[in-house]
């Protein structure tokens, strides 16, 4: 069927919210009636050729006793669904009342079969019978779908003489029929469309990224794609058709799998019935979803791989309900999110619980195939969070590592601002893959296609613009030559992962016996109900002086000898109080001695805090308050050592790091890589913008100073 017929059915079915639904909804709504009304006038028009044959199924059925009756009704309706009630909408067109229509129209929903009522059922139909009734709507919704002007059947509508009067509709077009009313639906409802809808031209992108760079290898069989946020189905349909036109421009035949899981009720209805509508019965079984389908709690496809998979997944949104679901962090044991990797057997991919998008990653790069020439290929899409957010060992930064150390990452583009419907954020499409090409491993490729789109003449919500075929094309000839441009850069893997180093430096204690340090002191201990150890410190003064005592370990040690001469123990609580209370930080003073090695129990290594002296090998108690990090490129020529020499070490001569502090980290930086400085202005625009504000002002004052006279 052509194009401008699809486009008029799209229309006329349009033109029927308008016509019943006016006033009786907002305009937001429509899609709650509309929607499920379009599926069940395609299936009841599929299935009336079969439906006394149904009938006669449920009867032989009923009279055995058999309960488990889906597969012989099946068979007998000779497609994945039917309906078992005495009823199809042409016999509900004459009803004497509206209660007898409303009684028989649930009957006749009653008596579908399963995977449809799953439909209905989460798109909540049955909810929108009482208020169509009332208002007397509900029969001329159903004669407006039976129109003769339209026909939703796959068999065309003959004149008398044989000829077609009305075309019929096979799956496909029945398919874009649908896909685009939900595409209408969603930009008109705008506040929800971001959630459950990505712009086709953002999937066609994705789909080209995935599938261009293998054109040539994709041989004839059966490939199986995969989004485990699906939403209405959209990004599987047209990577489907994607790659079926692939595949036909290359001489091979190809059969498809599509599989998704969704978490909101309505949009899975939909994904399931776009299905069902296709003539894939059997395949809608493989979109699972529903409020009890979350993919990171409830994977509903494990230990299943994929071909290709594509994904929208939610940005910033809370997934501490899977979390608490899952065990809580200290819990989860599921092996797409606890891994093992860099000499780890427990290397946790857990992301804050106040944004889950980048598990949604981790969950794809789990069922990738390992054993296959193509292996599997990812595109999926994310804010600006899943680049740089997470600390070094912390799970966003480890699956970024995860990724870019197994060579996975082929590219990150950057897309247009204000490309969805109901954000402005910046995006961009990771492309990912564990098959690289010879040319692109340990590399990653950055493309900044900000630029690059097409002004739309009428906003969509906040969508401004969208990629054109001439812009999408740009991006992937950038992509597939791989080349160097104001536009595209190439890094080494090593490039966006780093160090983060603990920077120690020696805690330095002066101890004042002075008189009014020793009275702040009695004071303390008077609270602290240890009159004993104000006494000793007095005593102390007299024996030690009462000026400060700058090495620290030294007095204590002196301390210790007095207190046996008083009969007061130093224990650990009294020394803690001691160096709280009576003793501060003065840089001056010697270090404090944390640790005097035994000969032979560790080696001297300055830059590790490790020094050596005549009293053997000591460790110096780290200050906190001078604690600080450094977080060193991993591509850094000599390494930690080298970088600490030569940017620490002249500034802080008795620094040192924590050689348990480090970790490694990745983070990706477009701004960075792609920073443009705007030039300064010269002195001459300068000058000029001053006088012209001068000459504005002086004329300004006259005009002031000529009123008041």
């Amino acid at each position: 069927m052509e194009q401008a017929q699809l486009n008029w059915i799209t229309n006329f079915i349009w033109g029927i919210a308008d016509d019943v639904l006016r006033d009786l909804y907002v305009r937001g709504k429509y899609r709650d009636v509309i929607l499920p009304m379009i599926i069940l006038r395609r299936l009841d028009a599929v299935l009336e050729p079969s439906k006394q044959a149904v009938r006669d199924m449920k009867e032989r059925l009923d009279a055995a006793g058999f309960t488990n009756q889906d597969v012989p009704l099946r068979q007998a309706a000779g497609q994945a669904f039917y309906n078992t009630s005495p009823f199809t909408l042409r016999d509900l067109r004459n009803r004497a009342s509206q209660q007898k229509l409303k009684d028989d129209f649930e009957a006749y929903l009653d008596g579908f079969s399963p995977n449809v009522q799953e439909i209905l059922n989460n798109f909540e139909f049955r909810n929108q019978i009482p208020r169509l009734s009332r208002a007397d709507a509900l029969g001329t919704l159903i004669e407006k779908f039976l129109d003769p002007a339209i026909n939703l059947s796959p068999d065309p509508v003959l004149n008398g003489d044989g000829s077609v009067k009305v075309a019929g509709l096979d799956n496909h077009a029945m398919g874009t029929v649908f896909e685009e009313l939900v595409r209408r639906f969603n930009e008109e409802n705008n506040e929800e469309a971001g959630e459950h809808w990505t712009p086709r031209d953002a999937v066609r992108l994705m789909a080209r990224l995935i599938f261009d760079p293998i054109a040539d290898n994709v041989q004839s069989g059966t490939y199986l794609l995969y989004d485990g946020a699906c939403g209405t189905g959209g990004m599987l349909t047209v990577a489907e058709e994607t790659l079926k036109h692939l595949a036909q421009a290359h001489g091979r035949q190809v059969s498809t799998h599509l599989y998704g899981q969704e978490i909101n009720a309505e949009t899975y209805a939909i994904a399931k019935a776009d299905m069902l509508l296709k003539g894939e019965g059997e395949g809608a079984d493989n979109i699972v979803g529903g409020p009890e389908y979350s993919t990171l709690a409830n994977d509903a496809f494990p230990g299943q791989e994929f071909d290709f998979m594509l994904s929208n997944p939610p940005y910033g949104k809370s997934w501490k309900t899977d979390l608490d679901r899952m065990g809580g962090k200290d819990g989860i044991q599921d092996p797409r999110f606890i891994i093992e990797h860099a000499g780890q057997s427990d290397y946790s991919l857990l992301t804050r619980s106040s944004d889950g998008q980048m598990l949604f990653m981790a969950n794809l790069i789990s069922k990738m195939k390992r054993d296959t020439p193509l292996g599997s290929r990812i595109a999926t899409v994310h804010n600006g969070s899943s680049l740089f957010t997470g600390d070094a060992g912390q799970g966003e930064s480890n699956i970024r590592r995860w990724i870019i150390e197994n060579d996975w990452l082929e590219a990150i583009v950057a897309l247009p601002l204000n490309m969805f419907y109901n954000t402005g954020i910046a995006t961009y499409v990771w492309v990912l893959t564990n098959r690289k090409p010879e040319h692109r491993r340990g590399k990653v490729q950055l493309i900044d296609a900000t630029t690059w789109f097409k002004p739309l003449r009428k906003n969509l919500g906040k969508k401004n613009c969208e990629l054109g075929l001439d812009d999408q094309d740009r991006i992937l000839q950038a992509f597939l030559t791989l080349e160097e441009s104001e536009q595209s850069k190439v890094f080494p893997n090593e490039a966006f992962g780093y160090w983060k180093v603990t920077v120690e430096r020696p805690l330095r204690l002066r101890v004042d016996l002075g008189e009014a340090r020793r009275r702040h002191f009695r004071q303390v201990c008077t609270e602290a109900e240890d009159a004993a150890l104000a006494k000793l410190i007095d005593f102390a003064a007299e024996r030690l002086g009462e000026g400060p005592h700058t090495n620290f370990n030294a007095f204590s040690q002196q301390l210790k000898g007095l207190s046996e001469q008083t009969d007061v123990k130093l224990t650990a609580k009294r020394l803690k109080l001691l160096r709280d209370e009576l003793a501060e930080r003065d840089e001056h003073a010697d270090p404090v001695v944390k640790k005097i090695h035994k000969p032979g129990k560790a080696e001297e290594n300055p830059l590790h805090g490790l020094y050596g002296t005549s009293q053997g090998i000591i460790e110096f108690e780290p200050d906190t308050e001078l604690r600080d990090t450094e977080q060193i490129p991993l591509q850094e020529e000599g390494g930690i050592e080298a970088f600490i020499q030569r940017e620490v070490l002249p500034h802080a001569q008795d620094a040192w790091i924590d050689p348990g502090s480090v970790k490694v980290g990745y983070e990706v930086s477009f701004t960075r890589h792609f920073y443009k400085p705007q030039p300064l202005r010269t002195l001459e625009e300068i000058t000029a913008d001053i006088r012209a504000l001068e000459a504005e002002t002086d004329n300004l004052l006259a005009d002031i100073v000529g009123a008041g006279r």
